[in-house]
């Protein structure tokens, strides 16, 4: 109700319909609420006086109050705690329950529960507000019970409290009921804020008595660092005075009532009405499948195992610290082949020892045994190691790698004009199981583009499940020009472009093949996709695994980086036997 009034003042106040907003709408609900830190118009979040001050502010008039309480009550619906409320009144189990609500939810469960008991066993509560006070006397002089006593009235009275000063002073005759029900039971409070004065001090003048709440006070709230100060003051005090105080933590009133039925001997047809009544269980017992799951597999991937990884690589040393884009950068100056990962004054090397002691002489290079490559701690290893791999897959096909700090990938090589008849002639036959799968050339140009594609694949290292796989993605790069900027290049001048793999176009202008490439992809459906990674994974592991080395290099010349890579992709299967797998199509 409170952030109900709150909406509506705010929307008075800035002028704007409520159905511009969404009360249910974090956004909204912070907004409204920075609307009332910065102005005075009501108490602040959280004080005792908030409720009474909304509702004033948007309904002044008491007729116009109960309306809104009649409006609302028409909408409830008892909930599960309800029923098993309902059911202790009509049990006999609970004699008196006092409520500062107006609904009427209380009264109609314990009629409903009364309803599927014989008449003799019927127990029907008497029901008092605070224009009918008197009943709630007649109950407490002749211990009358089950007693339901609605302190700010019913949603039927003619007076029902709502405003602050409405709330300042009880009814007299109510009041001593509280007080009397107080002085001979003990009381469960559930779901009360202690924000009512009146009744905070009706409950503080019990403590004057020479037994007050013989049976204790159990205060049941969903966090005891939430309780009002005047909560705890109160619990305070009642201990002082000898009473047995227990704060409660329980999220809602539904729990509490699932937990209290369990301990409540109630009569087997009361038990079974409220089960069936309760909310539907977020988790409920499965029965676990017994029959065998298929052998056969159903899914492939596009991994393939790497059965074992390099261990070792060369240690260098350095006469200064450095990084790792700054040696590749000198090796790539003198022309260099190697794979290296620098780590302060050391790095990690695959490549032939004398060729790289050559190149990075500058830096005053010099031999250091090996070093041991722990991919899973060090991130330097995995790095080393990924780079190396992707180099042996292209090593010695007509496969390019290349190198981004985003992830690398190796794209068919495209035939040259002045390559060797019989080089070209080699490479078709290694392709040609690729470009079968493909069902078309692999590289070219893109119609009405001009731009060179090349057919490849994004390749990724990872471990899962205790084992190294080698990732692959199939796709087709598109070389789009692009001004070299960054060299000081002219963007209107066509010679100095840089070639992008990914088709992005250094303007963010987006992909100007994309539409080619989709329609490309659009028409390869499984089985199309099946013979492309069969194809690939043939390709990059060799029809029948085996050794795949970074380097190639003799006995002693320095560390290469050896992988051996299994040439069958992985498979799952079913976890267990489903109705699915017997189609026959």
């Amino acid at each position: 109700m409170i952030r109900d009034f709150k909406a509506q003042i705010f929307c008075r106040e800035n002028s704007l319909s409520k159905r511009e907003i969404d009360t249910a709408d974090p956004v909204w609900i912070e907004r409204i609420d920075a609307f009332f830190r910065r102005t005075p118009i009501l108490p602040l979040d959280g004080d005792p006086t908030e409720y009474a001050a909304a509702f004033e502010a948007v309904y002044p008039q008491p007729r116009h109050r109960r309306q809104y309480i009649d409006d609302a009550i028409s909408k409830g619906t008892p909930c599960f705690g309800h029923k098993v409320l309902g059911s202790l009144i009509a049990s006999g189990k609970v004699d008196c329950v006092f409520t500062t609500n107006f609904d009427p939810l209380i009264e109609e469960s314990a009629l409903s529960a009364n309803a599927v008991l014989p008449v003799t066993d019927q127990v029907r509560p008497t029901v008092a507000a605070i224009d009918s006070s008197d009943r709630a006397m007649r109950c407490l002089n002749e211990s009358d019970w089950p007693l339901v006593a609605k302190l700010h009235g019913d949603y039927q009275s003619i007076a029902i409290k709502n405003t602050g000063s409405e709330l300042e002073e009880q009814d007299v005759r109510m009041r001593r009921v509280l007080v009397e029900a107080g002085k001979r039971f003990g009381m469960v409070f559930v779901g009360y804020s202690g924000r009512d004065a009146s009744i905070m001090e009706a409950l503080n003048s019990i403590l004057a008595d020479q037994s007050p709440f013989p049976n204790g006070i159990y205060w049941v709230t969903s966090s005891a660092s939430r309780l009002l100060p005047a909560v705890a003051e109160f619990l305070e005090k009642a201990q002082l005075a000898g009473v047995d105080v227990a704060i409660v933590e329980c999220a809602t009133f539904d729990e509490l009532s699932a937990d209290i039925i369990k301990t409540v001997d109630l009569p087997t047809i009361l038990f079974d009405r409220v089960m069936l009544g309760r909310p539907a269980p977020r988790l409920v017992p499965v029965k676990l499948p017994t029959a065998e799951a298929r052998p056969f597999p159903v899914l492939r991937y596009s991994a393939l195992l790497i059965e074992t990884i390099p261990r070792k690589a060369r240690r260098m040393t350095l006469a200064a610290p450095t990084t790792s884009a700054a040696v590749r950068e000198l090796l790539k100056e003198k022309n260099c082949r190697a794979t290296v990962a620098a780590n302060g004054r050391e790095l990690a090397v695959f490549g032939r020892d004398q060729d790289v002691l050559d190149a990075l002489a500058p830096l005053g290079a010099g031999l250091g045994g090996e070093v041991a490559l722990d991919p899973i701690a060090d991130s330097w290893a995995l790095g080393i190691l990924y780079d190396a791999l992707v180099r042996g897959l292209a090593r010695r096909r007509p496969l390019i790698p290349r190198y981004k700090r985003s992830g690398h990938s190796i794209v068919v090589a495209a035939p040259r004009d002045e390559e060797d008849p019989e080089r070209t002639r080699r490479n078709g036959q290694v392709l040609k199981k690729l470009r079968d799968a493909y069902g078309c050339a692999l590289t070219g140009t893109v119609p009405g583009l001009g731009f060179h594609f090349q057919e490849g694949v994004f390749l990724k290292l990872d471990q899962v499940g205790g084992r190294w796989w080698c990732g692959f993605e199939p796709f087709t790069f598109v070389q789009v020009p692009r001004p070299n900027l960054s060299q000081g290049g002219n963007p209107d001048d066509p010679s100095a472009i840089d070639l992008d793999p990914m088709g992005i176009r250094s303007d963010r202008g987006g992909d100007p093949a994309g539409d080619w490439r989709r329609e490309r992809w659009a028409q390869r459906y499984n089985k199309n996709w099946a013979s492309i990674i069969d194809a690939w994974a043939q390709l990059l592991a060799n029809e029948g695994g085996g050794d795949r080395r970074a380097f190639g290099l003799e006995n002693g010349a320095g560390v290469d980086a050896v992988f051996e890579v299994a040439p069958v992709t992985g498979w799952s299967r079913p976890g267990h036997h489903h109705v699915y797998f017997d189609r026959s199509r």
